[in-house]
């Protein structure tokens, strides 16, 4: 399988003592056919057997003083399993010292299963050694977005734009987040270094039965973003556990080029400029939750081999073999601009909570980051009931988004 890396780079001058830097680059990550794809339980275990548009990891590296940090945007379905996520944060350390990762998958239903990542899977070895080469290939777009380190600019605008709605609540208000983040980064030279787009809506435009490698909606955004823009976009998935797209009648592209049409208008309102005070702060925390299904009783634990297929059920037995484990990061750029990761499907309602009491004007909060522990429903939803708010796809204990929302208000308010 071949490979491309795009990394933008120009030579300049730091303008300070205390330099503000960003760097970009992209690599192809589409997995060759025959893979079982990930998304829909429907599928089992059936290969892909086409391609409707390119996968591809995005990275952006900012430095700020001696800080850095990575962010990358996958047309995945979700970020790498533990083990692989692990060897990808030593990778990119061991090459670079940047410690501070953040891995954001889109959540495209038209993704590989990572969680086949054991190579003593006989049956899945194909998809073992997709899981190995994707590895090296997140260190190495990692490794050359930070050598495309330049002086640069920053600028961070938001709006709400109507483009998602609760697939989930039959209760009115129904909970959703519209708020659209653009954070736009540029030379000193003003040459363009990439947009990066924060938005709530599940990538699921394209029907189970096609099955073809898709990016799904971002694909039509990053295309209309780069075109008008110029550098490189990257799409990061935001709280949209209960959110869908509103297709308003348009295709997976078109609604993702209209989409880009919106994060264009934005980043055109917003005119960067160099932070006064570049610093990075950033905290991150593991928690460890009780699980509301027993996957060691024999007949839950057949249930969801018939759901699914029994490699991927077995991947989360080992997931959850110590409960749920889920993560978060907290980050806070130039002491404005908070970003929040949790490793999951958080609801939109936690996402609205978080930046109503954070009181930061501009707050990314980003899902499917470092890990996948599947859906964290608000306690009202829990309450409703429903997909994504029972068990079957929610282990995780009641209330744990609501407690993962805390630390993450703690963590912003302490870094203030």
């Amino acid at each position: 399988m071949t490979w491309l890396v795009w990394a933008l780079s120009m030579p300049g001058v730091i303008s300070s003592e205390t330099p503000f830097e960003a760097g970009a680059a992209r690599m192809d990550i589409t997995p060759p056919q025959g893979l079982p794809m990930w998304g829909y339980a429907v599928r089992k275990e059936s290969p892909c057997q086409g391609l409707l548009d390119p996968l591809t990891a995005t990275a952006v590296v900012i430095r700020a003083g001696n800080d850095r940090l990575a962010i990358v945007g996958l047309d995945l379905g979700r970020s790498p399993a533990r083990e692989t996520l692990r060897r990808i944060r030593e990778g990119v350390k061991q090459k670079t010292g940047i410690d501070r990762v953040l891995l954001v998958a889109s959540h495209t239903h038209h993704g590989p299963c990572l969680e086949l990542e054991k190579e003593t899977l006989e049956a899945h070895q194909p998809s073992a050694k997709y899981v190995q080469d994707l590895r090296e290939k997140l260190v190495s777009v990692i490794v050359a977005a930070g050598s495309a380190l330049r002086p640069a600019r920053i600028a961070v605008g938001h709006e709400d734009v109507a483009m998602n709605r609760n697939r989930h609540s039959r209760i009115d208000p129904k909970p959703v987040d519209r708020r659209l983040t653009v954070v736009r980064l540029e030379g000193e030279d003003l040459k363009p270094i990439a947009t990066l787009v924060n938005y709530a809506a599940h990538p699921t435009t394209r029907e189970a039965i096609v099955l073809k490698w898709s990016a799904d909606f971002p694909a039509g955004l990053r295309i209309r973003v780069e075109k008008e823009m110029g550098g490189l976009c990257v799409f990061l998935q935001g709280a949209c556990g209960d959110l869908e797209t509103d297709l308003r009648g348009l295709d997976t592209i078109s609604y993702g080029e209209v989409l880009g049409d919106e994060v264009v208008r934005i980043a055109r309102s917003i005119h960067p400029a160099v932070p006064p005070k570049p610093s990075i702060a950033w905290r991150e925390e593991e928690f460890r939750f009780q699980s509301r299904i027993e996957l060691s009783d024999s007949i839950t634990y057949l249930k969801y081999c018939a759901a699914f297929f029994k490699d991927l059920v077995d991947a989360f037995v080992e997931e959850y073999r110590e409960g749920v484990r889920p993560s978060i990061c907290v980050a806070v750029l130039n002491g404005e601009v908070g970003i929040v990761s949790v490793s999951g499907e958080l609801f939109s309602n936690h996402a609205v909570r978080l930046r109503e009491r954070a009181r930061r004007s501009e707050l990314l909060v980003l899902g499917f980051t470092n890990g996948y522990h599947q859906y964290f429903p608000t306690l009202e939803a829990v309450t409703e009931g429903g997909y994504g708010a029972g068990p079957d796809v929610s282990p995780v204990a009641i209330g744990a988004g609501e407690r993962m929302m805390n630390r993450a208000w703690t963590h912003l308010d302490e870094m203030k």
